[in-house]
């Protein structure tokens, strides 16, 4: 963890520049430095099938949701959301002067009790950690 996921309409595929945000995301969560690099993950969803208001226009939404594990403080998850969304609101602020756009992100937390998960890549950074400490 964490998982942040984007589900993006395809009329604003062509300039939304979906992986070079996706990466702007990681480095803000490798940046905290309060969560496993090798568990941070991103994706994009590209939506095909959709109706945005009462569907008279070409409008556009993109939706992000960053799924994390409990146990942060509040106040990390403030910090964390408010970086992100911003890092979004600037990433999509051409989209946003020309033409309809609906941003927004959701925070959701979850319990260790309620995940399964088997994660090799984990190793990678311990050992990169152990030789950078010698």
């Amino acid at each position: 963890m964490p998982h942040f996921i984007i589900e993006y309409t395809d009329n604003i595929k062509e300039e939304a520049r979906i992986q070079e945000l996706l990466k702007k995301i990681n480095d803000v969560l490798i940046s905290k430095n309060i969560f496993p690099v090798g568990g941070i993950r991103s994706r994009a969803i590209e939506l095909h099938n959709y109706c945005i208001a009462d569907d008279s226009h070409d409008d556009a939404f993109v939706h992000a949701s960053l799924k994390i594990g409990a146990g942060r403080s509040e106040e990390i998850k403030q910090a964390t959301c408010n970086e992100i969304f911003n890092v979004m609101k600037d990433h999509f602020a051409h989209l946003y002067q020309h033409r309809y756009l609906a941003l927004s992100l959701e925070l959701n937390e979850f319990s260790e009790a309620g995940t399964y998960k088997l994660n090799n890549i984990h190793t990678r950074y311990k050992k990169a950690n152990a030789s950078d400490n010698k």
